[in-house]
């Protein structure tokens, strides 16, 4: 494929607000193109194999559907398209079903425009980037390395483990409820469902606990996402 093709692209976000701030970041872009934009599954596709971009920037959690499955059957339509998967600390399984999906690109919402951009333009031109914090939940993935995985904290979910670590950094539930994109009322679901698997009756003791086993120690690079 030219390099010095305009490179086009859809948008993939259920969230207005992020989706509309990546389109208007990617126009910006010196020879680059949005030409499309969904906020579910059914939609990413059926705009996708409309419009045949270059490069798919795919979020994984879809209200009514999933960024993998829609990525999937993009790739099974349209093999020749670059889908770059944008998440806010999601699912392990969600992420690495996008891997397995066929998406060449990974990239944490707090990732910045100059981040963007290297990973919009490598993807567009056939390579397979993993930034910087994806890489590192990639080894934990595979090597089992995440101390949360272990003992009492193996009874939690992926997301639930998300919560917990934004909540040992410090962060109050309006806080985890904007960096996760989830509503404050599920929030405090997830922290009840923690407090009662972890036997714990406060969020002190909890926090004491998950530094204990190493979570929510280490801050991601750039801080907390920004978008």
């Amino acid at each position: 494929m030219n390099a010095d093709a305009e490179i086009t692209v859809v948008v993939v976000d259920d969230h207005p607000v992020f989706r509309i701030g990546m389109s208007a970041l990617l126009d910006e872009m010196d020879g680059v193109r949005v030409v499309g934009q969904a906020a579910s599954q059914d939609e990413a596709v059926e705009v996708v194999l409309e419009s045949g971009p270059r490069v798919v920037v795919m979020d994984l959690d879809l209200a009514g559907g999933s960024g993998a499955e829609a990525t999937r059957e993009i790739l099974r339509q349209a093999p020749q398209t670059g889908v770059l998967v944008v998440t806010m600390f999601g699912d392990d399984e969600a992420l690495f079903g996008a891997v397995k999906a066929g998406a060449r690109g990974y990239l944490v919402k707090g990732a910045g425009p100059d981040e963007v951009e290297r990973a919009v333009r490598a993807v567009a031109d056939g390579g397979l980037v993993l930034g910087p914090q994806v890489a590192q939940r990639a080894v934990d993935y595979l090597t089992g390395a995440k101390s949360a995985r272990g003992g009492a904290f193996s009874e939690l979910t992926d997301r639930e483990r998300d919560v917990l670590e934004l909540l040992a950094r410090g962060h109050d539930n309006a806080t985890i409820a904007r960096m996760l994109v989830l509503t404050p009322k599920t929030v405090r679901n997830y922290v009840s469902a923690i407090f009662t698997k972890l036997e714990v009756n406060d969020r002190a003791t909890l926090i004491v606990r998950a530094r204990q086993a190493g979570v929510g120690l280490t801050r991601p690079e750039g801080g907390d996402p920004a978008y």
